[in-house]
């Protein structure tokens, strides 16, 4: 007997992509993943993303500044270390922020 679903626009008995992904994991022995996060965490979530893109965008900017009127090529080196630097730090930042908020939720 074909599975009754309650939502608007699918076809009675149809499964999307992502049920049957699910059902090939269980039947394979793997846990199934843990249910969505709060809205409240998303939320977080897009807010520390949106934050380091803001950072990265502005580092970006004052980067390719710095370039422009450096003219040594040894402290060009030096800068674009610098930039890299901030840049990785950022990162991890975010990643670090972003992981704690997948814990707690």
């Amino acid at each position: 007997m074909a599975e009754k679903t309650d939502k608007p626009g699918k076809a009675p008995g149809m499964k999307s992509a992502y049920e049957l992904a699910l059902e090939r994991i269980e039947k394979q022995g793997i846990e199934r993943p843990r249910e969505g996060f709060s809205e409240d965490a998303r939320e977080k979530i897009a807010e520390a993303r949106r934050q380091a893109e803001a950072k990265l965008a502005e580092l970006e900017i004052l980067h390719k500044d710095r370039l422009r009127l450096e003219r040594d090529p040894g402290k060009r080196m030096e800068s674009e270390e610098e930039y890299r630097r901030e840049r990785r730090r950022i990162e991890e930042n975010v990643e670090s922020k972003v992981e704690k908020l997948r814990a707690g939720a």
